[in-house]
């Protein structure tokens, strides 16, 4: 006789008979079938920085997975500065003012065979800003072998560097009349010296096209469109200047360890004042603070200031006369009052020179104000999207946002282009590999402030100037045009960080 079942009977047989074959949570079928955001972004960045960086994308890969994390220390100037420095250096620390001093007095020396003659013996330093003495020199050099700052970062380098001694008349850009854009591009100077052509292997910003897939759900955004997009400011053409030496502001101290050296700096701690002692900052990120080249009495804008490092470094310089740090949203400028709260003493006394406010960087209308703003915009932040799964902007939700944000980008460096004041400095910088980020959107955003405003802008070649600092910092930037990239190694874990100086010249 047939056994009667109901229908509760039924699904509970149902869900026994699933669990009796269904694999465990550590089964390698059910691990596989788990793709985290973390794991898409790196394909993500498999599939096209591989194309961008070639053989050096396995290295910068590795690095960039490393769970160890390389900071610099800059100390609090509203803090008790000596105190400070020499526990630093007790702990084996040093100053990349120092640093980069030292070896750029070797890099001149090497290049003036005649002085080279007259001196034979080691010339003292006669600056009296900070005079590094003789122990200093050998403690950093027995980290740094000399000739590490005149060595190339790649045989790429290396053959650029050699062609560049040997056509020294070449080298240099000429003065280009910018013309409109609806006029002949065919007769405007191309910078050639700089240029990166469609076969250097570039092919990120040029030719390289991903998959073409549609994304979003709302609104279909096909991926290519995020590559091809700044295409067009490839076409052009800005002047280039050549810069020549990285000014370290006096109150600006900075302390690193030695390469191959991860040793985390100890937990900074209150001193009199009752702020803390110094702040730790991913070690590339310095460079746009060097870059803007601040002097006494700047008017700073830090348009996207979150969480604040960058604004607290200027402000240890002691050089501006009023520092504006802007960010989008209420829970980021928290962040910033966080920070300038745990690390700036007495902030009454500077309450009519440190401004925080809530603005979109797009749309700020402060014209003529700021000669001098860092444009450190939002970006896909490569490092920590391989490490963090918190709102990564390689989550579905967010493809959108993803595609569209080198749209963004442009939109905030063309509008601090057009408000700074002529004879002003602006440094755009991301943590970003992507030459779509970097290079291609301050093309873009050239082209778009000489559209809209006839404005002339210079760009910095600031390759000579960061020669000092190749034993710390692996520069990728031979393969740009306006830029400058720092790019992760094991030996150095920062980055990476693109920066790219620009000066209103009208």
């Amino acid at each position: 006789m047939a056994r009667l079942f109901n229908r509760s009977t039924v699904r509970e047989l149902a869900k026994m008979q699933v669990c009796k074959y269904a694999h465990k949570a550590d089964h390698w079928s059910v691990i596989r079938k788990k793709k985290t955001h973390m794991d898409k972004a790196l394909a993500h960045f498999d599939e096209f920085y591989a194309n961008v960086y070639g053989k050096s994308w396995e290295d910068i890969r590795t690095a960039l997975l490393q769970e160890t994390h390389k900071y610099m220390a800059v100390v609090n100037s509203f803090s008790d500065i000596d105190r400070i420095k020499s526990e630093l250096e007790s702990h084996g620390a040093m100053n990349l003012k120092s640093i980069y001093e030292t070896y750029k007095e070797h890099i001149n020396a090497h290049r003036d065979k005649s002085k080279m003659k007259k001196k034979r013996k080691p010339a003292k330093k006669q600056q009296t800003d900070s005079v590094i003495t003789d122990a200093q020199v050998s403690a950093i050099q027995s980290h740094y072998p000399i000739d590490c700052a005149s060595l190339p970062v790649s045989p790429s380098t290396e053959k650029e560097d050699e062609t560049e001694d040997k056509n020294k008349v070449k080298s240099g850009l000429q003065p280009v009349e910018m013309k409109s854009i609806d006029a002949n591009l065919n007769e405007v100077m191309l910078d050639e010296n700089r240029i990166v052509h469609p076969n250097a292997g570039l092919s990120g910003l040029y030719e390289f096209v991903p998959a073409s897939k549609i994304k979003g759900m709302e609104d279909w955004i096909l991926e290519s469109q995020h590559y091809g997009y700044y295409k067009e400011g490839a076409d052009f053409s800005i002047n280039i200047e050549k810069e020549a030496t990285l000014m370290f502001p006096q109150y600006l101290n900075i302390y690193t360890f030695e390469e191959n050296n991860d040793s985390p700096f100890p937990s900074p701690k209150n001193g009199s004042t009752g702020v803390l002692d110094y702040y730790l900052l991913d070690g590339a990120s310095v460079l746009p603070v060097l870059a803007l080249d601040l002097q006494p009495g700047d008017v700073v804008l830090d348009m996207c200031a979150a969480p604040g490092g960058k604004t607290l470094s200027i402000l240890q310089t002691l050089m501006p006369r009023t520092i504006v740090a802007n960010d989008l949203s209420q829970s980021r400028v928290k962040r910033i009052h966080n920070v300038i709260n745990q690390y700036v003493a007495g902030i009454g006394k500077w309450k009519d020179r440190l401004y925080v406010t809530e603005r979109d960087a797009r749309y700020i209308e402060d014209k003529d104000i700021y000669n001098k703003i860092l444009v450190d915009v939002p970006c896909t932040t490569d490092r920590h999207v391989l490490h963090s799964e918190d709102n990564n902007i390689f989550k579905p939700q967010r493809i959108r946002e993803r595609l569209q944000m080198p749209e963004l980008q442009a939109a905030i460096l063309t509008n601090a282009l057009k408000i700074v004041a002529v004879g002003g400095t602006v440094v755009y910088s991301t943590c970003s590999l992507s030459p779509i980020q970097n290079d291609g959107v301050v093309g873009m955003a050239l082209k778009k402030t000489w559209e809209d405003s006839n404005s002339i802008m210079v760009v910095k070649d600031m390759r000579e100037a960061l020669k000092p600092l190749r034993c710390l910092y692996k520069f990728h930037d031979f393969t740009l045009k306006h830029g400058h990239i720092v790019i992760p190694t094991l030996d150095n874990n920062w980055g990476p960080m693109y920066f790219c100086k620009i000066v209103r010249i009208r």
